[in-house]
């Protein structure tokens, strides 16, 4: 019975499969890019899914989590340490092989901190964030804990637009490449398109094993009860505090990984990931999925960020996800995949993830 959550995934692997040799059939392989980065952006709605649906917390700062994975991974990887080799410090990085010796687009020399390490850290410190932030703000309910994320929010755009190791409002470009394994590795470049399609889908994939064992586990009977009623799961003897935090920095550590990859795809990151309605889109894309189903709350956050992606809302992008929000919330707050009449492909994947 077990096994049955996985069924889903595998029909997921083969449908991204599908889709490829459909684009690559058709001449639409250019689409793969906006595919590739809507699945980065999907793991930020993952996240958020697990805190909304089944912690039961509102975070209007997701978008600061996701900014500080790709403000990390470009700070580290791009900073220059050449003036510092004969420091003590920069020894004992360059000895350990945390450090890497590369070319910029001018032909210098640069000595920067390599992807991994870069990428490890850029976790850690996103985790440490969201644990200095939720110790004290996961114990407010409703209102009061959606403002709080949102000031959270609004200090990180803050420090992206005013400090100059951030690039300020020109953000940072010239990231370089995530070499993961071998010859595998996140970049942006054209010949890399189709095996950057499939790193990113694989990371969904993994995200949404992890999400699927955690809501099927002990654990997620837990999260369920306290989002049914907290003061019923606290007489039960369930930490609620301890649980809703740990879901708090899972959901935290999921957007700053979807943050660091994309930087590296993209090459770049400025101060446009970090807007409170970046924080409004990911919230209404959960919305519309439905808040407790994770494969609504994917397949929307693809379909969404991809039609913007390609320009489809133009200049109203904002407006259409705030209208989406409000929509939601007025016919159908349970979310728009949970709507009988639109129900028949998430309601089966559902019903196979649950056992």
């Amino acid at each position: 019975m077990r096994l049955r959550i996985y069924y889903p995934v595998i029909a997921a692997a083969l449908l991204i499969v599908v889709l490829h040799l459909a684009l690559a059939a058709t001449g639409k392989t250019f689409y793969m890019t906006q595919i590739t980065m809507s699945a980065y952006y999907a793991l930020v709605v993952i996240g958020l899914c697990l805190l909304m649906g089944y912690a039961g917390q509102i975070s209007l700062g997701h978008a600061g989590f996701f900014a500080a994975g790709g403000y990390t991974v470009a700070v580290l990887t791009t900073c220059n340490l050449n003036g510092l080799r004969q420091t003590p410090l920069v020894e004992w990085l360059s000895r350990l092989g945390v450090l890497v010796s590369w070319r910029d687009l001018y032909g210098n020399e640069v000595l920067s901190v390599s992807p991994w390490p870069a990428f490890i850290a850029a976790i850690l410190l996103t985790a440490l964030i969201a644990l200095a932030i939720g110790l004290p703000v996961i114990r407010l309910k409703g209102h009061y804990l959606a403002m709080a994320t949102l000031g959270f929010g609004l200090i990180i755009y803050r420090l992206a637009l005013g400090a100059k190791v951030l690039g300020q409002a020109d953000g940072i470009s010239g990231v370089p490449a995530f070499h993961l394994l071998g010859e595998l590795q996140i970049n942006g470049r054209t010949p890399f398109r189709i095996q950057n399609y499939y790193i990113a889908w694989s990371a969904v994939l993994v995200a949404m094993v992890l999400a699927l064992n955690l809501v099927n586990s002990r654990v997620g009977r837990a999260l369920r009860s306290i989002h049914q009623s907290e003061e019923a799961a606290h007489s039960l003897g369930i930490d609620t505090y301890r649980y809703k935090l740990a879901t708090f920095i899972l959901s935290a550590v999921l957007a700053a990984a979807g943050g660091a990859m994309l930087t590296h795809y993209n090459g770049s990151i400025g101060p446009s990931e970090v807007t409170v309605m970046k924080s409004v889109r990911y919230l209404a894309i959960v919305a519309v999925g439905g808040m407790a189903n994770l494969w609504g709350a994917m397949i929307m956050g693809i379909l969404l960020n991809f039609l913007s992606l390609r320009g489809v809302f133009g200049s109203f992008d904002d407006a259409v996800f705030g209208a989406i929000l409000i929509g939601i919330m007025l016919f159908a707050p349970q979310g728009l995949l949970r709507v009988p009449k639109l129900q028949v492909l998430t309601s089966l994947l559902s019903r196979r993830s649950h056992g």
